[in-house]
């Protein structure tokens, strides 16, 4: 590890360090290099503060586990803010404070919140470092859980430092636990399994790019680089200089003709994104890789083209229904050198949750550490549990998964949760109707995000809690991209896995099965195929829908593959419902709401 006063060649990374220690006052200070050897030392000190389990190296070599404290387990949406300095820039989805005021209350809690603690300075690139689209950052933290979590999702230390020049913009993110080991008085106190504080803040300063994140240890709440940066702060980013932040997975396809399509796509959280980015097609002759899980930053290219890349190195997925069934890539990929957190430890020293096999172990210890049998009234794994690991692991990762200039992208999906309603597929008629799709997508609420489950919400392309400024505007900058790329823009369409009948069963078999929408997807980008024009979209003609093999009935497959005028009409009162409410906090654009207006007229 380097432990130097500030070996940054940018000045202002080593004074805004050493006013932080000032602030914090850290027993040391230590400037992370991201080695191997800084793993193995802060992994072992972790298994020896009882942070870490090390796991069974025979079934999960180099892996471990970790409990989180029960009150720090998920995104605490109802404490992360947008600081912006009007408040309207934050918009009706965003909780707002004043940033000097907000800056205040941070400083008076952050002020002798690392007493007795180490302070970890992490230098990290989001995207392959020194790539065009890549921006740089350096994450404070005194948890050194976030510091190796970080090495497995950033291209963290000695390199993404380097290049920190003295004129090089760098996003300054602070991060917490909120638990001194040694009182104002000098008083020590044993220190804790996991050190969270009930007082949690997750602030961020789009005018200055800053994150400051208090009080919680837990995912993207102290992995800055996750939602912090990736999307809130670098949503803000891209509107200023004319790129998208997007919460989207990309995906390479090869048709049996062996031509290449990227397809970048946004789902909610547990609607399948993570399976759908390590597909295994079930048809013959197509593949399916894996460039991204999560997040896309795409950027137009000099060819006029839009480009993307995953801005991380890793994976930070759901752990509860991957499976071998499921997603038997995810399975492999977490083999070894991986995190687990609030999974169940199977007697053998391996791990297991809630639709890891079809049957559960006979006896387990679960999440919270206590005593588990299959016939307990409690999951063994916690709904959010996560495994952390790095992409490169993924055995349908994409040789092109990590080039600096990134990929084009052939077709943008949007899909939510949708037991009613929305078609298998459809695709948008242009460019404006596609960011109406986005914009009005709605999904049911998940573990993820705190608040009942499987209630609808409308999910603007799935950054509902993301959007790192107003969202009319994001709205109104994904219409200026569209006007940028001309006809060079990607199609659009519009997918929903999650179709039910009457018994409450699911119509799609989905999972692999779903290759045959990317199959009609490429097929439509190719012009094989044609369309039948409908009031929401273009929808594929039923005999152009490849299901051989699949056990289908041909009215289930006409019912998911057309129109419910009645569902369709309560649709879109909904949806204007929804206009009208984010209308009152910004200037909703005129695009919108004529495709609303269009909507409406067609249903009629």
């Amino acid at each position: 590890m380097i432990d130097v006063d500030g070996p940054s060649k940018n000045s202002a990374v080593n004074e805004w360090v050493h006013d932080v220690a000032s602030l914090t006052k850290p027993d040391s200070i230590v400037w992370c290099d991201g080695s191997t050897r800084e793993w193995d030392e802060l992994t072992k000190m972790m298994v020896s503060q009882g942070t870490l389990i090390r796991l069974n190296p025979e079934w999960r070599p180099n892996s471990f586990l970790a409990r989180s404290d029960p009150a720090d387990v998920a995104r605490v949406e109802d404490r992360t803010f947008i600081c912006s300095e009007n408040e309207a820039d934050a918009g009706p989805t965003n909780n707002w404070r004043n940033p000097f005021a907000m800056r205040e209350e941070l400083t008076h809690l952050f002020a002798g919140s690392m007493r007795g603690r180490t302070m970890y300075v992490v230098p990290f690139s989001m995207g392959p470092v020194g790539g065009p689209i890549s921006q740089l950052g350096v994450q404070i933290t005194d948890s050194p859980y976030v510091v190796v979590s970080m090495q497995l999702m950033t291209r963290m230390g000695a390199d993404a430092l380097d290049l920190i020049e003295e004129e090089t913009p760098w996003v300054p993110a602070l991060h917490s636990v909120g638990a001194p080991l040694i009182d104002e008085d000098g008083t020590r106190h044993d220190d804790v399994v996991w050190p969270h504080n009930s007082t949690k803040y997750i602030a961020h300063f789009p005018e200055t790019r800053e994150i400051w994140s208090f009080g919680s240890g837990y995912g993207g709440n102290a992995l800055l680089g996750k939602k912090c940066f990736a999307l809130r702060i670098a949503s803000v980013m891209a509107r200023d200089e004319g790129w998208l932040a997007e919460h989207m997975l990309i995906i390479k396809i090869t048709s049996p003709e062996g031509k290449v399509y990227h397809v970048a796509g946004a789902f909610p959280s547990a609607c399948g994104k993570t399976n759908l980015a390590m597909l295994n097609p079930s048809i013959p002759g197509w593949r399916v890789e894996t460039i991204g899980d999560d997040i896309a930053w795409m950027r137009p290219g000099a060819d006029g083209k839009l480009r993307a890349i995953n801005p991380e190195r890793g994976f930070f997925g759901v752990a509860p229904g991957t499976g071998i069934t499921t997603n038997p890539t995810a399975v492999d990929t977490v083999w070894g050198n991986a995190i687990f957190t609030n999974v169940a430890l199977r007697d053998d020293g391996d791990v297991w949750w809630e639709g890891l096999t079809p049957k559960a172990p006979a006896h387990l210890i679960d999440w919270e550490g206590n005593d588990w049998t299959p016939d307990a009234s409690t999951p063994a794994a916690h709904p959010n549990s996560r495994f952390t690991v790095t992409a490169d692991q993924c055995p349908t990762i994409s040789d092109d998964w990590d080039s600096p200039e990134g990929v084009v992208i052939d077709a943008i999906m949007f899909g939510g949760r949708r037991p009613t309603t929305v078609p298998l597929v459809s695709q948008a008629r242009d460019w404006s109707h596609g960011v109406f799709l986005g914009a009005t997508m709605a999904s049911e609420t998940t573990a993820a995000a705190e608040g009942a489950v499987g209630r609808l919400r409308h999910d603007p392309f799935a950054m509902l809690p993301f959007c790192g400024y107003n969202i009319n505007d994001y709205f109104g900058h994904w219409l200026k991209v569209g006007e940028q790329l001309g006809a060079d823009a990607p199609p659009i369409f519009s997918v929903n896995w999650f179709r039910k009948d009457a018994d409450g069963r699911f119509i799609w078999p989905g999972f692999s099965e779903n290759s045959r929408v990317l199959e009609w997807i490429v097929r439509r980008i190719e012009g094989e195929v044609e369309v039948v024009d409908s009031p929401v979209g273009k929808l594929p003609r039923v005999r152009d829908f490849n299901v051989d093999g699949l056990d289908l009935e041909y009215e289930d497959l006409l019912s998911i593959l057309s129109v419910d005028r009645s569902a369709w009409s309560r649709e879109v009162d909904q949806i204007g419902a929804y206009f009208d409410e984010l209308a009152e906090a910004g200037t909703l654009p005129t695009q919108l709401t004529r495709e609303l207006a269009t909507l409406r007229a067609n249903i009629r």
